[in-house]
């Protein structure tokens, strides 16, 4: 097995299973042969037709119990993983519970299907979130149906974690210490991670053998495409700049406690690991994107840019004295020359000791200079800004004069 620095050995269980319950007041009226045979034209391939391989071996077995031969089913968190009061109605009034159980190697596509509980996530999944949460033709899938992003809080933060990769044989991912104000926002990034590790897992399993271990990138790359897919949305592609996580592998100590694969701050950041959450979050959802519109004397741009520098003294000030807001991220603007005028891109400040120039980080890949990629250091000679802001998981809360002047349709000067 190859152990490098840049990849994270995963192991691979050999074989996973599933349990779906379905509710049914009385005796069901069909065999789960007729019941699957009615699905033809509604199940994609090759799920149908695994499907019905599966049920025809002893991969998998469908049993018709009374409830009473099982525990209750916990109805608040039912409900907290989204039952409505009809579904917990009609669980309350059932006599019976059709038991589904399958078992497949590690793969993809995973092989699943009134009301399905699917007693991995605690979640009710009615016929129609049943079908639509299978692999269409193409063997893609609403990430967000089959993985949940449950969240509580302890001392340090949000603890965030997934339910529902173990599903495909990959452990759950986790984070801590995110700020309480990023509650929306981190689940949609845990959720775009799992999207693009899941690739990297189902890749790792392509082959006729079950691998012992699947190597995982340790630097995970996550895009506004990602989230966008695993929600559902492709068309919206999302074209932020990219946000990268450190990926660790958390062992348990205890044998009967869950493994984790914990996502966080690239070794080396600076700050808290809660600063560095904040502003990806930023990145991704409201990320100031590099323009290469030159402004003329005397119209809107210059004025927003003689606004920003007249700033420039007040708000070093304040960074130098940690004044300002707790989880924001102070960015600056500056001008990179180029053939047609200069290109402006924005740098997230990690020192300005020296009044006439600041250290950062570049924000985005300029296009005039191939040395400027998003993450790589920057020195920035203060003469050379033409805008700041200070950014929180919303988008800028203070500053952005200049991309106010775009935002509002300024047209771009030659």
């Amino acid at each position: 097995m190859l152990i490098t620095d840049d990849f994270l050995p995963v192991p691979v269980p050999e074989s996973l299973s599933a349990t779906y319950l379905v509710p049914t007041a009385g005796l069901p009226s069909v065999t789960a042969r007729t019941a699957v045979g009615t699905l033809a034209g509604r199940l994609a391939e090759p799920v149908y037709g695994l499907a019905r391989q599966m049920l025809d071996s002893p991969l998998m077995s469908v049993d018709i119990r009374p409830v009473g031969e099982f525990p209750e089913l916990p109805p608040d968190l039912l409900t907290a993983f989204g039952a409505s009061e009809a579904q917990l109605d009609r669980l309350a009034a059932a006599s019976h519970l059709v038991v589904v159980q399958a078992e497949y190697r590690p793969g993809w596509p995973p092989a699943h299907e009134g009301d399905v509980v699917d007693v991995f996530g605690l979640q009710f999944l009615d016929p129609a979130t049943a079908l639509r949460s299978l692999p269409d033709a193409q063997g893609r899938v609403r990430l967000v149906d089959w993985v949940l992003v449950p969240y509580s809080s302890d001392a340090e933060g949000l603890w965030f974690t997934t339910k529902g990769l173990r599903r495909f044989g990959l452990l759950e991912l986790q984070t801590q210490g995110v700020p309480d104000h990023l509650t929306r926002a981190w689940g949609a990034v845990m959720t775009g991670a799992a999207r693009r590790l899941l690739r990297d897992w189902t890749d790792g399993l392509a082959g006729e053998e079950v691998p012992a271990f699947v190597q995982l990138p340790v630097l995970a790359t996550v895009t506004g495409h990602d989230i966008a897919v695993a929600y559902g949305n492709p068309e919206q592609h999302g074209a932020t700049a990219p946000v990268l996580l450190r990926l660790e592998l958390d062992p348990a100590t205890d044998p009967d406690a869950d493994s984790f694969l914990s996502l966080r701050p690239p070794a080396g950041h600076p700050g808290p690991a809660g600063r560095y959450f904040a502003n990806a979050c930023a990145t991704l959802f409201s990320g100031i994107q590099p323009d290469v519109r030159y402004a003329r004397s005397g119209d809107a741009m210059s004025r927003a840019i003689a606004t920003a520098r007249a700033g420039l003294a007040d708000i070093r000030a304040r960074f130098r004295d940690g004044q300002l807001p707790p989880e924001t991220q102070l960015v600056v603007k500056y001008g990179l020359p180029g053939d047609d005028g200069p290109e402006y891109v924005w740098a997230g400040v990690t020192d300005w000791d020296s009044p006439d120039r600041i250290v950062g980080a570049s924000a985005s890949d300029a296009n005039t200079d191939p040395t400027v990629r998003i993450g790589s250091p920057v020195v920035v000679a203060v003469a050379d800004i033409v805008d700041w802001a200070v950014l929180n998981a919303d988008g800028v809360i203070e500053g952005g004069w200049t991309q106010a002047v775009l935002d509002a349709g300024q047209p771009p000067t030659p």
